[in-house]
């Protein structure tokens, strides 16, 4: 009898682990054959780096920099991105650091796993930050805040440091890739137009802008200094002529006639 139970429990468990090993074993993103590397990394939203999936990035950057990249993502995908910070020098204390990504309307994504915020301390000489993105939806209603298609932002910081580490130099590692392309079968929609941030600013002016002297030409001296007809002015105005003979003729309706 109880050979048997074992026997049941090791099954269970048997026929447990083969169901979560293909969830738990998940591919770190590896880079694309022939990509060309990138050296440089954005200091704003603006100024975001493009890159694209399995393009490895590597950076020399100053502890305290924020660092941004931005990459295009399509309906279906799920992305998962890795970034390694190495510090070539000894640190007095430790310190946390962060990887936040944002859509097209920079609102702040949520990462399903990966180490997102770790913390470091001062012997050890690099720390791996990683973030794997919710599956990008062809639609979904204005008040969520589900990710959708067009440009994403990587932002790389500390967040918690000793002062006297702030500004040695580290290496910075990133690597975007693409876990799966599940198609868009499951969503009943279509968004219009992918979410990109608005970059283009408006036009300056360097010189004061001069009147069209035409437009003067249709207004008329004599009555130019008489108030709008729709100004506040004009309403007060006839109140006060409207309640200054109300208050006439109430006077005279009510007064008592003379004696003689």
């Amino acid at each position: 009898m109880r050979s048997a139970l074992f026997r049941s429990l090791a099954a269970l468990l048997a026929v447990g682990g083969a169901a979560l090993l293909p969830v738990a074993a998940v591919a770190a993103p590896s880079p694309s054959p022939g990509a060309t590397p990138v050296n440089r990394a954005g200091t704003s939203f603006l100024t975001a780096t493009p890159i694209s999936a399995g393009q490895p990035v590597r950076v020399d950057a100053s502890i305290g920099d924020h660092l941004y990249w931005a990459f295009s993502a399509k309906a279906g995908q799920v992305h998962e991105l890795t970034a390694t910070v190495t510090f070539p020098k000894g640190r007095s204390g430790a310190s946390t650091w962060t990887v936040d990504v944002f859509d097209g309307l920079r609102r702040r994504q949520a990462c399903t796993a990966g180490a997102q915020t770790p913390t470091v301390d001062a012997k050890a000489s690099t720390v791996t930050l990683g973030c794997t993105l919710r599956e990008v939806r062809a639609w979904a209603e204005p008040w969520s805040a589900d990710p959708l298609p067009g440009t994403y932002v990587i932002r790389l910081s500390v967040i918690d440091l000793p002062e006297p580490d702030l500004g040695a130099p580290v290496d910075v590692d990133l690597l975007v890739g693409t876990v799966a392309d599940r198609g868009t079968s499951a969503d009943d929609g279509e968004l219009a137009a992918p979410l990109v941030p608005n970059t283009k600013a408006g036009t300056v002016l360097n010189a004061v802008p001069v009147a069209d002297p035409e437009a003067d030409d249709d207004s008329d001296p004599l009555t130019d200094w008489l108030p709008d007809l729709g100004s506040r002015w004009v309403w007060t105005g006839v109140g006060g002529v409207l309640a200054a003979v109300a208050g006439v003729v109430g006077f005279a309706m009510t007064r008592r006639p003379r004696r003689r």
